[in-house]
């Protein structure tokens, strides 16, 4: 049975993305982000930063690598993938990131307003093209 394996995150970036491709020719991006999140414990306000890895391909991936840059801010829908691998000593150890479907890339106020044309762009990995929002 399939399972629903969806996430959406509103983040930023904390590196710049590193594009390279593969054998078969495929571009491939890989970007560490960081989300914040609060909670209370016992009343008293508690601040957790979580850091993610970020992986697209194809075309997304050509993108994130040529717009993005540490510190921008994005949304990203994606599914998650836990990596698996054991080291020379014979500890298992695993990882989970996200696999990126969709970056959306945010512009602040500020430097939207300062534009004389604002374009947020949108790329899917299943489009052909970038979409303006």
């Amino acid at each position: 049975m399939r399972n629903f394996n969806l996430s959406v995150l509103e983040v930023r970036l904390v590196d710049n993305p590193e594009l390279r491709y593969i054998q078969s020719g495929t571009a491939l991006c890989r970007f560490s982000i960081a989300n914040n999140s609060d909670y209370y414990r016992d009343e008293e306000l508690q601040k957790e930063v979580s850091y993610v890895e970020i992986t697209t391909w194809a075309k997304l991936a050509e993108r994130c690598s040529q717009y993005l840059k540490k510190g921008s801010r994005i949304i990203v829908n994606g599914r998650l993938k836990q990596s698996r691998w054991q080291d020379d000593d014979g500890g298992n150890h695993s990882r989970i990131g996200i696999v990126g479907r969709e970056v959306q890339f945010l512009i602040r106020k500020t430097a939207a307003a300062a534009m004389s044309r604002v374009q947020i762009w949108e790329m899917s990995s299943t489009d052909r093209m970038l979409r303006k929002l």
